[in-house]
């Protein structure tokens, strides 16, 4: 039987683990790895003779659902809304993943964007099949050690989940900041973003961007 929301926060909220106050919770593991794919982005970027101006002439269609998407999981994991929603709150997960899937999706022609797609891709299907929550191997949140005692995940520890290679099935080092698990996915979206912070540094146009600059430049 898969777990209702409350069920779901209380495998980190009692019993051996202890209450966790709100102030302690955390958001969406997807988004630390993001965090740190940007910043390893950055750092190839410049070595490789990158400009971090060129940054700000990124430009994606439909980028407010990315937004909405990141704000409702942020909403549901560090905040009480995930309580007050009670078991609806897994639907509006599984929306909130999918409204940046349909965004992301929208821009494949920027490189690295495909394989963010299908990172993506890959926990919602996860996600979705258990039920709206990403199990995590009881192994990994082991490993991580602090992770149960001090914080909460949207990760749900299960020993047997359906598609069991796509869940959380790794940890990052405790000493890294923001530890937390992570999936197969999670590491093909954090190898996207680097690629496209890397390819926007280098001044890498979608390819629709330099055909229409092409014919700009027949056109003169």
């Amino acid at each position: 039987m898969l777990p209702s929301w409350n069920e779901h926060r209380r495998t980190f909220g009692s019993g051996t683990y202890g209450s966790l106050p709100a102030r302690t919770r955390t958001a969406h593991h997807g988004h630390v790895f993001i965090l740190y794919a940007v910043v390893a982005g950055l750092v190839l970027g410049v070595a490789s003779g990158g400009s971090p101006a060129r940054l700000g002439e990124l430009r994606l269609s439909r980028a407010p659902l990315i937004v909405l998407g990141m704000v409702v999981q942020l909403l549901l994991f560090s905040t009480p809304l995930g309580d007050t929603l009670g078991d609806a709150a897994p639907v509006a997960y599984v929306a909130s993943d999918l409204a940046v899937l349909i965004a992301v999706a929208s821009n494949l022609a920027i490189p690295g964007l495909a394989i963010v797609l299908a990172g993506g891709a890959s926990n919602l299907l996860a996600i979705a099949v258990n039920g709206g929550f990403m199990p995590a191997s009881p192994g990994a949140l082991a490993l991580l050690g602090r992770l149960p005692q001090g914080t909460y995940s949207n990760s749900v520890s299960r020993e047997a989940p359906i598609l069991g290679p796509l869940t959380d099935l790794f940890a990052m080092p405790a000493w890294v900041p923001f530890a937390n698990v992570f999936s197969v996915g999670d590491v093909l979206i954090g190898v996207g973003v680097g690629v496209v912070v890397v390819a926007t540094m280098h001044g890498r146009e979608p390819a629709a961007d330099r055909d229409a600059m092409d014919r700009v430049g027949d056109a003169a």
